[in-house]
């Protein structure tokens, strides 16, 4: 968000805290993306705020109150306040319970695993409206086709990119795998480690589709430990979901720290072709 922006965001997700009576002295910005992440302190809420219109925070507050239901694995929201969606000044506030972080998990990876299996597990248990994971790739090969949202693509890639989605989706079609409600970005950057185990954030991208798809935004090593996965639907996930995050990437309005670099991180590795590496492993290089 711009800096006027952020501002106002944060003055009235404190300002709602005070009128809900939980004491803020601080607001700490934790992640600035589409919705704003606040610690505030010191009454121990995690705050999402973003404008009005631009969030989903209905739908997620919903979901996550039916799967809280079902013991999955997903972060609470605040208990001393009502669980909607509050809306001040412009912006819509969901109210959050803030967890510190553990650094040290044992057998992470299995853990990770396990606790993917149990949010799935509640998943299937929900009823709720979703889009299907394939919307995804239409609005990315819109975002390909489009030159004036992607100006600094060169043909080349964009030829790459298209052909790529394009084949991926028709690939995991023909698997004909059973179909349930996912997370859509269950990454290291929707997990939280507490004392509480591994707790999932962040439901926004919620979709329908098979699990390979959610398994493939996980390192390897731990869909390596998800049972029963279908490797060579993993597979094709894996090189849809590189495509997508491709297209994300040269998008004029993404916002992505390094965007650009990450961008052609991921166009090299669909260039040079199968065992198609899980995302997280081309963020850092």
């Amino acid at each position: 968000m711009e800096a006027g922006i952020v501002a106002r965001a944060v003055a009235a997700a404190t300002a709602l805290a005070a009128e809900l009576r939980l004491r803020v002295d601080d607001a700490v910005v934790i992640q600035d993306s589409n919705v704003l992440a606040l610690h505030l302190v010191p009454c121990g809420v995690f705050a999402r705020v973003a404008p009005v219109g631009q969030e989903v925070a209905a739908f997620e507050v919903e979901l996550v109150g039916r799967l809280a239901a079902t013991a999955s694995p997903v972060a609470a929201l605040e208990p001393r306040v009502e669980p909607r969606v509050h809306e001040r000044d412009g912006f819509a506030v969901t109210l959050w319970t803030y967890y510190d972080v553990v650094t040290s998990v044992p057998d992470f990876p299995g853990a990770y695993a396990d606790a993917l299996q149990r949010l799935h597990a509640g998943m299937r248990s929900v009823e709720i409206a979703t889009p299907h994971f394939l919307d995804r790739v239409a609005e990315a090969e819109r975002l390909v086709t489009h030159r004036d949202d992607t100006p600094a693509l060169t043909e080349a890639d964009r030829h790459l990119l298209l052909g790529t989605l394009r084949s991926a989706r028709e690939r995991i079609r023909g698997r004909g795998a059973a179909e349930q409600l996912l997370h859509g970005e269950p990454h290291p950057g929707n997990l939280l480690s507490t004392r509480d185990g591994l707790l999932f954030i962040d439901f926004e991208t919620c979709c329908r589709g098979p699990v390979e798809f959610d398994v493939a935004h996980v390192p390897e090593e731990v869909g390596a430990r998800y049972p029963g996965v279908d490797q060579a639907l993993l597979a094709e996930c894996r090189r849809l979901v590189l495509a997508l995050v491709a297209a994300w990437r040269w998008d004029v309005r993404d916002e992505f720290p390094d965007g650009r670099r990450h961008g052609r991180n991921i166009l090299s590795a669909l260039r040079e072709g199968p065992p198609w590496p899980a995302l997280g492993a081309l963020v850092t290089e």
